[in-house]
């Protein structure tokens, strides 16, 4: 589902075949559809015009909702680790955790830009998630 409410199970198999098959009952992951090129770098224009929707996978970044526990109020820090271990350990290959960096901002951003990356999630640590729920 989309954060506008847009179901696109059936354009992205490979997420919904993935997320189907987590060991949970209902979950609601933060992240982002991407499309990656040999390098293993998110490139947008790859997922764009939408010629290379089979080859989608979620880039997790946070976990909202597991079994009908809100996460909301619990720290990024628990909710990450939530994500990652019991969740996502054995997760199928359409879906990819995104790796936390605990280092100075400027750091990352230096080298994301080094590297050609689109874009950085940043979340301060120690922060509740601030978002309502759209059913």
């Amino acid at each position: 589902m989309t954060r506008n409410g847009y179901d696109f199970a059936d354009r992205f198999p490979k997420i919904a075949e993935a997320v189907a098959n987590l060991p949970v009952r209902s979950c609601l992951i933060d992240g982002e559809a991407i499309v990656v090129d040999k390098e293993g770098l998110s490139v947008f224009e790859l997922l764009r015009y939408r010629r290379h929707d089979h080859a989608a996978l979620l880039c997790a970044f946070d976990l909202i909702e597991v079994d009908s526990n809100d996460l909301r109020s619990a720290t990024i820090e628990h909710r990450k680790a939530a994500l990652a271990k019991p969740l996502l350990r054995e997760a199928e290959e359409g879906i990819a955790f995104n790796q936390h960096f605990s280092c100075e901002g400027a750091f990352i951003y230096k080298h994301a830009c080094a590297l050609g990356c689109e874009g950085i999630v940043s979340k301060r640590l120690g922060s509740p998630l601030s978002i309502g729920f759209q059913n």
